[in-house]
């Protein structure tokens, strides 16, 4: 059925070409290499990514198989996803955003991130966070980027309010974790939003 709309995006943005090397606030995005498996073997493995994902990755066949599903997601331009590194060493992984749920023609996606415990509280998550909104309004050109948390998940909540997420509401039992069902939160940013200051 034809759209009485015109597409925000259009078909090809995120397929075609190689995925790009995003950088900013002292963080890089690169695409992922299978030498980063362990990397994400032991991200998994780490009680609190998986008690958020409600996923495990158990060997590096499964972690292969997930490195195929990302860029299988960026070659149907659903979803795109960058291993976090630092400029200095672009080998030793921090962590992991991407972009879920992509919708081009309606210019719309959904934020994910985790960071490696040993990384943690270095404002790792919001700095890449906020890369990544950079990139997803001025490069690709999507309008709005939506972050759902569990409402258990106090981090999540801090890293989405830093990098300029709103609070937007509350969906009441809709995600299912390892124990059991829990309330989202809502936030999300417009491309004509204030950017936060990482300074402040």
């Amino acid at each position: 059925m034809p759209s009485l709309i015109e597409p925000v995006v259009p078909a090809g943005a995120l397929a075609l070409g190689r995925q790009p090397v995003v950088g900013g606030h002292g963080l890089r995005l690169r695409p992922w290499r299978r030498a980063d498996i362990p990397a994400l073997i032991a991200g998994y493995a780490d009680p609190e990514i998986g008690r958020w994902h409600a996923r495990t990755l158990a060997d590096e066949r499964e972690a292969g198989v997930w490195l195929a599903e990302r860029r299988r997601g960026r070659e149907r331009e659903v979803a795109i996803d960058w291993a976090v590194v630092e400029p200095a060493d672009e080998r030793a992984v921090l962590g992991r955003a991407g972009l879920n749920q992509i919708d081009l023609p309606e210019g719309v996606g959904e934020v994910a991130y985790w960071v490696l415990p040993e990384h943690r509280g270095r404002g790792i998550a919001v700095r890449a966070t906020c890369v990544l909104a950079e990139w997803a309004f001025d490069r690709l050109g999507l309008h709005r980027l939506g972050l759902l948390h569990s409402t258990r998940n106090e981090a999540s909540c801090r890293v989405a309010e830093r990098a300029g997420f709103r609070y937007e509401g509350t969906l009441r039992d809709d995600a299912l974790h390892g124990d059991g069902w829990h309330d989202m939160h809502v936030h999300g940013r417009l491309a004509g939003d204030p950017r936060p200051d990482l300074a402040a």
